[in-house]
C-alpha cells in the first residue's frame, strides 16, 4: 500500500456531479486536507474526471478556479500537469469574536465529528489489516509526530484521520470524515499548538492507532471519542 491509497479512497463520484461548485469544493478539500501535498501532481485530467464522475470540461473549470485561488499551478505540454502549490493557511488565533452563525456551524461540525470519526475507528479496528496496511497507518502517525507546528501539523493530522477512515472500508464513512474534516479545517488549524497540546495530541493518536492495530474496535472507538471530546472542549473554550 502506498500514499496513493488516500486518493483512491477519497476521490469518488460526486452525488451532484454536474455542479461546478461541488467539484471545486471536493478538489479544494482534498488539497487542504493533504490528500495531495505541496509539490505533488493531481492525477491526469481524464483519470480525475472519471474518479469524480464529472465531465472534463467541468473539471477544467474547477481546476482553473483553484489556480485563481493559488492552490495549484498548471503546466501544459509534454511532462506537464497540475501541481499543488497550497502549503497551508496562515494561522490566526481562534477567538470569541467569531460570528454567531459561524460559531453554530463549528459546534454542529464538532458534534458531527463526535459521531462519525469514532465509528470509522471502530470499523478500522474490526478489519483484518495486511502488513502493508498496518505499516501505512503507523507511517501516518509518524508523519504527525515529525510535522512540528503550524500548517504542516494540521495537514499531517488530517491525513492520519483520513487514513483511519479509509481503513474502515465504508465509502459513506469516508465521505462523512472528509466532510467533517473539511468543515473544521480552518478551525482546527487555528488551535494553539502549545507543547502540552501537541503532546496530548500525539498520545491520543498513539492510543487510537494502537487500538486499531490490536484489532480492538471498542477501544478504538473510545480513544477516538476521547480525542474528539478533548478537541471539542478546547475549541468551545476558545469560543467562549
Amino acid at each position: 500500500m502506498t500514499s496513493h491509497r488516500l486518493p483512491d479512497a477519497v476521490l469518488r463520484p460526486l452525488s451532484d456531479a454536474a455542479a461546478f461548485d461541488s467539484t471545486v469544493q471536493r478538489l479544494s478539500a482534498v488539497i487542504r486536507l493533504g490528500v495531495f501535498v505541496h509539490g505533488e501532481q493531481l492525477p491526469p485530467e481524464r483519470e480525475l474526471a472519471v474518479r469524480l464522475g464529472v465531465s472534463r470540461v467541468n473539471l477544467r473549470e474547477a481546476i482553473a478556479a483553484l489556480r485563481e485561488s493559488g492552490m495549484v499551478q498548471t503546466r501544459r505540454g509534454r511532462g506537464g500537469g497540475t501541481t499543488i502549490t497550497y502549503d497551508g493557511n496562515p494561522v490566526r488565533p481562534l477567538t470569541p469574536a467569531e460570528p454567531d452563525g459561524h460559531r453554530a456551524l463549528i459546534v454542529d461540525a464538532l458534534n458531527f465529528r463526535r459521531v462519525v470519526e469514532p465509528g470509522a475507528a471502530y470499523l478500522a479496528a474490526g478489519t483484518e489489516l495486511a502488513g502493508d496496511q498496518r505499516d501505512w497507518l503507523a507511517g501516518f502517525e509518524d508523519q504527525v509526530r515529525a510535522a512540528g507546528n503550524g500548517s504542516a501539523h494540521r495537514i499531517a493530522d488530517s491525513r492520519l484521520h483520513l487514513a483511519i477512515a479509509a481503513l474502515s472500508g465504508s465509502p459513506m464513512l469516508i465521505e462523512a470524515v472528509v466532510r467533517v474534516q473539511s468543515s473544521l479545517d480552518d478551525v482546527l488549524g487555528r488551535l494553539p499548538l502549545l507543547p502540552e497540546h501537541v503532546e496530548q495530541s500525539h498520545q491520543a493518536h498513539r492510543a487510537v492507532v494502537a487500538a486499531i492495530l490490536d484489532g480492538d474496535p471498542p477501544a478504538a472507538r473510545t480513544e477516538m471519542e476521547r480525542q474528539c471530546d478533548a478537541t471539542s472542549e478546547l475549541v468551545r473554550a476558545l469560543l467562549a
